[in-house]
């Protein structure tokens, strides 16, 4: 987003929404609906302001009601917001820069709320520049997505995926694609678009090399 061209221009305190297995990457789209009563709350308050929170999600500790939170989330601001006939709101936030989870504010609002750290990530915010792989990798990747979406019986259209920008067909698979909530903060806290991709293809490898459950020998 052009208004975050450096890290010192976004907000250091931010409310954030902890939800396991939701992803949110620089550039990507998510769409949540709110209804819990706090982030109903939560949305008020960001949307008199910056429109900013931040997708985090938890790690082990704590307890269900105050979890945890991981160590690095994603911030992202509402560039989509409806609201139903029964209270609820339908938002989009779209991914501005990942953020390492500083110190948790004691403050009276319903939602929590802590100090973002951007330094290492703010490579996030200087997208302009188009990035690729290689042939091989674009190759070795297509064999290992396709074992995938075959073992899980699920398809994409192939025609969009093969002529979408890499960091567009990485971020939206990294996002949309059912993988357990740690492979998700795996994806998250990868090194840039690339190393995002590398881990995305190693995911798709190791998922297609396990063995399926109706193969497997009885002993």
């Amino acid at each position: 987003m052009a208004a975050y061209r450096r890290a010192a221009d976004l907000p250091q305190v931010i409310p954030v929404f902890p939800l396991d297995g939701a992803l949110l990457l620089p550039g990507g789209d998510l769409p949540l609906q709110i209804f819990e009563p706090r982030y109903l709350n939560m949305i008020d308050d960001v949307m008199g302001g910056d429109r900013i929170i931040g997708m985090i999600q938890s790690k082990p500790g704590g307890d269900r009601t105050r979890p945890k939170l991981a160590d690095v989330g994603c911030a992202g601001r509402i560039t989509s917001y409806a609201e139903t006939s029964d209270g609820r709101y339908l938002i989009t936030l779209t991914g501005i820069c990942r953020f390492e989870a500083g110190e948790e504010l004691i403050l009276r609002t319903p939602y929590r709320q802590l100090r973002a750290r951007y330094d290492r990530f703010e490579g996030d915010l200087d997208r302009d520049a188009a990035q690729d792989a290689s042939a091989a990798a674009r190759t070795r990747f297509g064999r290992a997505l396709k074992r995938y979406l075959n073992r899980r019986e699920l398809d994409i259209d192939w025609e969009t995926a093969s002529s979408a920008p890499l960091e567009a067909l990485v971020n939206s698979l990294c996002m949309g694609l059912p993988f357990e909530p740690a492979e998700k903060q795996a994806l998250l806290e990868a090194e840039g678009l690339m190393g995002r991709f590398e881990t995305l293809i190693a995911l798709l490898e190791i998922d297609a090399s396990e063995p399926d459950d109706d193969t497997q020998s009885v002993q």
